[in-house]
């Protein structure tokens, strides 16, 4: 692949990124719900691109390819299929009742069904969980300019920061919609190529030990079948509560559209994920036969030393294209709950209030660039990084979502206990272990003699059920308190009424 081409080719996509952000922005008009939602008016077509956009990151194709060249299919695939999961599942049980609401962003649902405590820990915990999934996308983004533009790493992340915050702080939802539209058009595209050309040069390995029918990887532990099973249930549980998602299934134009966009967007997600967990198959006998020993990432060696130089270009667009669609989303979503759910801006009135809250999002957005600049500098690794953001979510934010939307004996108590308990659970285990999802903790590890590496995986599979036990105990105890009060306050009622 030649320099000139991938370098100005890159440039092109950016500068045409940024001026279609920019277009998006004049459909703002000034009114914070255009900014935050869309005017939740998202047709079919750009709810659906726009939901499979942020279920496609660098992780589930760059990383994916990565793990799936050194540990086998399942390690790499349970990425895009654990996203496509969430998709699935949104669908069925939350796009319908959550769009009907009317919510501005996820926390409000906290507030409404529990109250305003409960909303502010909910919003913080998102907010850190979103800040590591916004630094571990920029991370991505780093590496790839330092390989392929010839800057350096810091420089990488920052020019990636700077695009992604100029066209999402000017356009909100309007903007990240279009650019996603166009950006997961190139990843479909890309991810379908690249299959097609080593398919047809040179095939596809299916060996039994380590592609998609060797089972081992799904019930042996020493095989990674642990840490595969958290993998798919971080991403396939934790991403219901992941604030981008949400954004778009409120942004829908009806609750129909938002469950028909779930369900596109599941099955677009496999279709441009799991072509890049195929590929990796057959990338290090690639690499091999040719005499390449790859120094980076699997897939950046097969692009630049075995695929045509115009499809070279085309897919690492197309996984910067992945890192922009999730980064861009990272940063209005958690901004958003920044100014509406934690300073407590509400946009009743769009006059007043709904501007001062579009002003306080776009300086908040600022705010968690600069963060997520910061976490991506300090810990350059995108595993840990976005995988930690949905472990957090699934350890204390779920069960108070699905409990609040079908379980009528779910308390506030409940759901704050579930969110305190179940991320402080997450979080210690995470201090305690060296490995987080087989990749080196090297953002905050203690090290003990209490967890091993062989307890990988453990922890995202304990840390939930923690907080379920939480939530139902809890629950139980303060919903009998309080149907107690209730009976003892309507006898008073009774008694004060047959007085008179």
């Amino acid at each position: 692949m030649t320099e000139k081409l991938l370098f100005w080719g890159i440039i092109l996509f950016l500068v045409a990124t940024l001026a279609i952000g920019m277009w998006a922005a004049k459909q703002v008009k000034g009114d914070s719900e255009n900014y935050l939602v869309a005017g939740r008016g998202l047709v079919l077509p750009l709810a659906a691109a726009t939901l499979m956009a942020q279920s496609v990151d660098s992780n589930a194709t760059l990383g994916n390819t990565d793990l799936v060249a050194e540990f086998g299919f399942w390690a790499g695939a349970s990425l895009p299929i654990g996203l496509a999961l969430c998709l699935l599942l949104a669908g069925l049980f939350f796009a319908k009742p959550m769009n009907r609401m009317g919510l501005i962003t996820i926390p409000d649902f906290y507030r409404i069904k529990y109250n305003r405590l409960t909303e502010v820990i909910a919003s913080l915990l998102m907010v850190l969980s979103f800040s590591f999934l916004l630094a571990g996308n920029l991370v991505a983004g780093g590496y790839m300019f330092e390989t392929f533009l010839g800057t350096t790493y810091t420089a990488g992340v920052m020019l990636l920061a700077i695009v992604v915050f100029i066209y999402t702080a000017s356009g909100g939802l309007f903007a990240v919609a279009y650019t996603d539209a166009i950006q997961v058009g190139i990843a479909f595209i890309g991810s379908l190529a690249l299959l097609a050309f080593i398919v047809s040069n040179f095939g596809i390995d299916l060996a039994t030990d380590t592609g998609p029918f060797a089972m081992a990887q799904l019930s042996d532990p020493s095989a990674g079948a642990v840490i595969n099973w958290a993998t798919l249930l971080a991403l396939g549980l934790g991403n219901l509560v992941a604030i981008d998602f949400m954004a778009r299934i409120f942004a829908a134009k009806s609750p129909e559209t938002a469950q028909r966009a779930c369900f596109i967007g599941s099955a677009g997600t496999l279709i441009i994920g799991v072509p890049f967990s195929l590929i990796a198959l057959s990338a290090s006998q690639i690499l091999a036969d040719a005499g390449i020993t790859p120094e980076g990432p699997v897939l950046f060696a097969l692009l630049t030393d075995i695929a045509p130089p115009l499809l070279g270009l085309l897919v690492i667009v197309a996984i910067l294209s992945a890192s922009l669609s999730t980064a861009d989303g990272a940063i209005l979503g958690t901004s958003s709950v920044i100014a509406h759910n934690i300073i407590g801006i509400r946009s009743d009135d769009h006059n007043a209030a709904g501007d001062r809250l579009l002003l306080i999002t776009r300086v908040m957005a600022f705010v968690i660039t600069i963060m997520g600049v910061f976490f991506a500098l300090k810990v350059p690794a995108t595993g840990v990084l976005l995988l930690l953001a949905f472990d957090l979510s699934f350890a204390g934010l779920v069960v108070p979502l699905a409990g609040g939307l079908y379980w009528p004996k779910a308390t506030w108590q409940g759901a704050l206990s579930c969110i305190i308990l179940g991320s402080l659970t997450r979080l210690i285990f995470f201090v305690l272990m060296p490995t987080a999802f087989g990749i080196d903790n090297t953002l905050l590890y203690i090290p003990n003699n209490i967890l091993s590496t062989d307890f990988d995986g453990f922890p995202t599979l304990i840390s939930p059920l923690v907080g379920l036990a939480a939530f139902i105990i809890v629950s139980m105890m303060t919903g009998k308190n309080q149907a107690t009060r209730e009976r003892v306050g309507s006898r008073e009622r009774e008694k004060q009424m047959y007085r008179r």
